[in-house]
């Protein structure tokens, strides 16, 4: 059974005590509808005081930092690829760029993020992503029962499987951050 709803507050994951809320703003909405379309087990949840850091989104899931999904947007060869990296590791741009096939990886600039996701930065969600030529994700995500992506906005995220996450985000997997 899917399970795609809104909880406020939003410090427990069992929802004791939250509101249920029937909507939500458009980029959680879009995030959403995948998960609905594709009938995933997955909770969404905003966080009034919003998740900016990694740290800051863990403290919030009550998760560790390596369970957060970081979305980041690298340009490789002039085309936009997001890379899918645990919150306790830094993407490594040689490897991004080797595992995308290019001869070079930077990080993209907000403009060319919001061109290439539809999501502002600081709020990038792993789909849907229209204009995205490859979505990598890295390997030690899969070492998780749950993992916690950004879900459209800087406030609200969503808990899902691993391996609902690579199959939605279509993301091919690999070692990508530091060693």
């Amino acid at each position: 059974m899917l399970f795609v709803r809104l909880v406020y507050p939003c410090r427990q994951h069992n929802g004791d005590g939250g509101k249920t809320v029937s909507s939500w703003p458009e980029p959680v909405e879009r995030v959403a509808a995948v998960l609905r379309a594709a009938a995933v087990d997955a909770r969404i949840e905003e966080f009034p005081e919003g998740t900016p850091t990694a740290d800051a989104a863990a403290r919030a899931v009550g998760a560790t930092r390596a369970e957060i999904v970081k979305s980041l947007v690298f340009i490789c060869d002039g085309r936009p690829v997001l890379a899918l990296v645990p919150g306790d590791k830094r993407a490594d741009a040689a490897r991004l760029a080797a595992a995308a096939g290019a001869g070079a990886a930077r990080v993209a600039k907000p403009e060319e993020v919001v061109a290439a996701t539809g999501f502002e930065p600081g709020a990038v969600a792993p789909f849907p992503v229209p204009h995205v030529s490859r979505v990598l994700m890295d390997r030690a995500l899969l070492r998780h029962e749950v993992v916690w992506i950004g879900a459209g906005t800087d406030r609200h995220m969503a808990g899902i499987g691993p391996t609902d996450l690579a199959r939605l985000a279509k993301a091919e997997i690999g070692d990508l951050t530091e060693a």
